[in-house]
């Protein structure tokens, strides 16, 4: 299948645009909800390991892995950054990693045998570079001038996650060299600038506590200038390594892992950077990692289901706090979520490109994405108001406000965040989403005597900036509370006086059922009778024989609380003898 299509999969705003290297056009939306979408193709492969982008020639590599018997054909299908595919490069025996060297002339392909090299213009086969025979799947990556790939070797696939595996380079007449570099499992390879090279161990049974390091290849040899392991003494923590990354200038380094998510390190020593990257959604498993070549992004790949992001891109810098472009990749369309190392892009920052597969793990997409190219301004205008007018602790209250925004409109409904700050601290709503008229609700129940004051933030997304926060503070008050009685119009003194009632408090729940006070006055004074507690219902009875005849008057009430205002009700029976 060699069609490319848009699909909707946008789960916040991106910039409507051109795709100009293949002349596609995403069709604008109504101005209410002006839209634009990924590219996508779905790949002539059953299984995956390799993608590779060759800025040069505008071209993206998609290798199929293919393994599982030693005469198994491979394939590598070649598209251009508008999502066509271009041609497919086939070879006798099964491939699994793709590099490319520095100035994107060649190809390196690595097959079962050896490292096949292609000429990236005319696509036609190079001379190959001798390797050590691969039954599990190479890791290949240009660096310092050498290609370098693993050399795993099982006698069963079963064994292929517990293999050692070797790191080896090519030499200049095509031969290969031991590194001196091995261990077990699928080692992976990843170039970074300054003749970086990265090597990950995934979690295996031979490997309980997998490494991450870093070499220097500007020289002859291979040099370690970090390494780390994850876990602590009790054996926790341990890397489960899915996919890595170097940032644009090499300072850092992006980890996918599926236990702890998006790890950032420091290159220089592997340790923990200063500020790290937000958690992925719950539910989410993170399985790729890249950095945008011109250093503004970062894309982070996931396997998670139904309506939880599958892809998020953010910016690259932590310390920004502007909300990531979301994707939810769900069905036959466009795949369930990104492979591991499915994740590239341009050399420019112009476009990602995603390789999604479904839950199975036979069936593979090519997402073609691009970033928005200019941010536009976001502002809070009318201030914020709140029904009802008089906020009572423990009682529903509504802040609202509107959100305005420059540039196009949103694909899907934006959201802002708010605070309440109270004598107690500042405590976090959540989110609150943002209607299509740019207006807002966010809901609250306060839980403190006094002012409360409401900051609603909108922190931005790839389209459009954050805008300034905005406060609006209330006073609230005590819940209010009533009594409600029932009595007799008239009772004599030898049957007594029976009054049903029922107590109401408002807002929050009383900690105990509340204690009412009696009292009963007539003509000969004011008297305090037995107090009645209310029951759970909230009801309660009065019963009393009176001392006198004519009028008496019965009042029940209540003192309050810190959080409820009193209250009282009365009622007057005529007493007969």
């Amino acid at each position: 299948m060699n069609t490319v299509r848009n699909t909707r999969r946008l789960a916040a705003t991106l910039l409507t645009a051109a795709l100009a290297a293949g002349g596609l056009t995403v069709a604008a939306a109504p101005a209410a909800h002006a839209a634009a979408s990924d590219v996508v193709a779905k790949l002539p492969i059953s299984s995956f390991s390799a993608l590779t982008v060759d800025s040069a020639h505008q071209r993206v590599y998609v290798a199929d892995s293919n393994l599982g018997y030693y005469d198994n054909k491979g394939l590598v299908a070649v598209y251009d950054f508008s999502g066509e595919r271009v041609t497919t490069l086939t070879t006798a025996r099964h491939i699994s990693g793709l590099a490319l060297n520095a100035d994107g002339s060649v190809l390196y392909v690595g097959s079962r045998d050896g490292v096949l090299r292609y000429d990236t213009t005319t696509y036609l086969p190079l001379s190959s570079v001798v390797a050590g025979t691969d039954t599990c799947g190479r890791s290949m990556a240009f660096a310092g001038g050498k290609v370098y790939h693993t050399a795993p070797y099982a006698n069963y696939l079963s064994d292929c996650d517990t293999t050692l595996t070797y790191l080896d380079y090519s030499q200049a007449d095509h031969t290969w060299q031991r590194s001196g570099w091995q261990d077990n499992g699928k080692l992976q390879l990843e170039a970074g600038p300054g003749d970086r090279l990265m090597m990950g161990q995934p979690l295996n049974t031979k490997a309980p506590d997998p490494f991450v390091s870093v070499f220097d290849a500007s020289g002859t040899t291979l040099v370690r200038t970090a390494g780390r392991r994850f876990a602590d003494a009790e054996g926790k923590g341990a890397l489960n390594l899915k996919d890595m990354a170097f940032s644009a200038d090499g300072s850092k380094v992006a980890v996918a892992d599926a236990a702890a998510g998006t790890r950032l390190l420091n290159t220089a020593d592997l340790s923990d950077a200063a500020t790290g990257y937000p958690a992925l959604p719950s539910g989410a498993s993170a399985s790729a990692v890249a950095f945008s070549g011109d250093g503004k992004y970062l894309a982070r790949g996931a396997a998670a289901s139904g309506a939880t992001p599958d892809l998020l891109l953010s910016p690259a810098d932590p310390e920004d706090g502007t909300a990531p472009l979301e994707f939810a990749f769900e069905g036959s369309l466009d795949g369930d979520r990104v492979a591991p190392r499915g994740l590239e892009w341009s050399a420019d920052g112009s476009r990602l490109f995603a390789v999604t597969t479904n839950t199975a793990g036979n069936q593979f997409w090519l997402h073609v994405v691009q970033p928005p190219a200019v941010q536009y301004d976001a502002r809070f205008t009318g201030g914020l108001a709140h029904s009802p007018a008089q906020a009572v602790v423990g009682e529903a209250l509504a802040v609202r406000g509107r959100l305005e925004l420059d540039g196009p409109a949103p694909a899907e409904p934006l959201k802002v965040t708010a605070t309440r700050t109270d004598a107690a601290g500042t405590h976090r709503l959540g989110t609150a989403t943002v209607k299509a008229d740019g207006t807002f609700t966010v809901l609250d129940e306060p839980d403190l005597i006094g002012e409360a004051t409401y900051t609603v933030s909108f922190l931005g997304d790839l389209t459009h900036r954050p805008a300034t926060d905005v406060t609006h503070t209330v006073t609230v008050g005590k819940a209010a509370s009533s009594i409600a009685l029932t009595a007799p119009a008239e009772a004599s003194m030898s049957t007594g006086v029976h009054i049903a009632g029922t107590f109401t408090a408002q807002g929050k729940a009383l900690p105990e059922r509340a204690v009412l006070k009696v009292e009963r006055t007539d003509r000969l004074g004011t008297g305090t009778l037995s107090s009645v507690t209310v029951a759970a219902d909230g009801t309660f009875t009065v019963d009393d024989l009176p001392r006198t005849r004519r009028d008496t008057t019965y009042t029940v009430s209540w003192a309050g609380d810190d959080l409820h205002e009193g209250s009282s009700a009365s009622a007057t029976v005529r007493v007969t003898r």
